[in-house]
């Protein structure tokens, strides 16, 4: 694992460079200092650059929330999501037994948005729905409500489709808060059926690669689980950002253990 000075150092071996990210490009509310400025300096030397996140969300609204909070739009090609992921999927009747879903989400805004772009209907009564979509979760708080559905819908023997597999976000200041991937584990611990969409499930992967097209790609993720031990089975280099979920750990090796050393490492990018 070679520890870098900038991501331009090594910019020029790849095809395409992919980024994470909540705790690579930004907190959530802010990019992170010098995220800004090497996203550009890569556009500017014609590298191609995409987004791969554990988004519940589409792939639209995850482009518009990059740009929105100051990156330049015309630096991305392409951005793919879990969320989208699950959209193209469901819209290509890979999933043509699930017509109904109930949703769990961050706010109501967001679940019908997402279901009524999947092309089936979203429902209000478990009992009524042919699986449960756990695509957001509110931040802070224990998230009692949430897991007293899951323990329902559990019961029931419904499916649950997990649209964003990470178990914690990095947001501002430092805060980890708890996403939906931890839910999901908790409900396959306890015996329920899941269905991840989103890294390090290979096939958000593929769905991106097909869109790059390209040979040599280096994804730049802060997650060991998610985006190091995915590119790593999707064949791609690895770059991972310090400063992310695990900013207030020393870096170590063990925090590779089962999955392999990435590539290269960064404290921050830039």
């Amino acid at each position: 694992m070679q520890t870098l000075d900038s991501i331009l150092t090594v910019a020029d071996r790849y095809d395409a460079i992919v980024f994470d990210q909540w705790g690579v490009l930004h907190n959530g509310s802010a990019p992170y200092p010098h995220a800004v400025g090497a996203v550009e300096a890569l556009a500017h030397a014609g590298v191609m650059l995409g987004v791969l996140s554990n988004s519940g969300k589409s792939a639209a609204i995850n482009r518009d929330r990059i740009t929105g909070i100051g990156f330049p739009a015309s630096a991305f090609g392409p951005v793919m999501t879990s969320g989208e992921a699950l959209k193209i999927d469901m819209r290509a009747g890979l999933l043509a037994h699930i017509r109904a879903l109930y949703v769990i989400s961050a706010t109501p805004e967001d679940a019908a948005r997402s279901v009524a772009d999947m092309g089936v209907a979203q429902v209000a009564t478990l009992s009524d729905a042919d699986a449960v979509l756990l695509m957001g979760l509110p931040d802070g708080g224990d998230h009692a409500t949430e897991r007293a559905v899951l323990r329902e819908a559990r019961a029931q023997g419904k499916r649950l489709i997990c649209s964003n597999p990470d178990r914690h976000s990095p947001r501002a200041d430092g805060v980890l808060v708890e996403s939906p991937g931890a839910l999901a584990h908790e409900y396959a611990d306890e015996g329920g059926e899941v269905l991840f969409y989103g890294k390090p499930h290979r096939p958000i992967f593929d769905a991106l690669g097909a869109q790059l097209g390209a040979r040599r790609v280096l994804m730049v993720g802060d997650s060991p689980e998610h985006d190091i031990a995915g590119a790593k089975a999707a064949g791609w280099d690895s770059l991972f950002i310090q400063g992310g979920l695990y900013a207030d750990v020393e870096p170590r090796a063990d925090l590779f253990d089962g999955i392999g050393l990435p590539d290269y490492m960064l404290p921050t990018l830039r």
